[in-house]
């Protein structure tokens, strides 16, 4: 039984392992000033001349709480990951950016209880969703630079 805390920071964790990820922040952060706010996002990727606009921010979304039966309740909460990449048609950094996403995906079907912080929840309480899902993909202007957006939603299962 592990509480919200306990359960962002294992996600944060395991986001934060997958290579060339860029920063990976426990909420959405805001600056005042545009360059203040971009030097949070600022990531050297392996090989480039120099850093770019690359990270992402976690968000507590929504949270069902279910009773299955008298003695417990399931806490569903669903989270959302939303992440930016600087755009360079000539790298062709949407293939980057991809990859980027795959990777996490992967990340977390390998391990959906995040280290055992909370519980396998495919088919729980008749829950059909599984892994993560991959929405809202698209360019944006984020901190003045045109970048690779992303927003992945996914699931996580805990009792209480």
């Amino acid at each position: 039984m592990s509480g919200l805390a306990d359960i962002r920071a294992a996600i944060l964790a395991s986001v934060g392992a997958v290579p060339e990820v860029g920063p990976v922040h426990a909420y959405e952060r805001y600056m005042r000033e545009e360059r203040d706010f971009a030097a949070l996002y600022l990531y050297q990727p392996a090989g480039a001349p120099q850093p770019q606009v690359r990270g992402w921010w976690l968000r507590r979304w929504s949270t069902d709480e279910r009773s299955p039966n008298v003695a417990r309740s399931i806490d569903v909460h669903t989270w959302r990951l939303r992440g930016y990449m600087a755009l360079a048609d000539a790298d062709a950094s949407e293939l980057v950016f991809d990859e980027l996403i795959e990777a996490i995906r992967t990340r977390i079907r390998h391990d959906p209880t995040f280290g055992g912080v909370c519980n396998p929840g495919s088919g729980l309480d008749g829950d059909e969703d599984s892994g993560v899902q991959v929405g809202d993909v698209g360019p944006v202007r984020f901190c003045g630079v045109l970048c690779h957006s992303a927003v992945l939603t996914f699931k996580t299962w805990s009792y209480q």
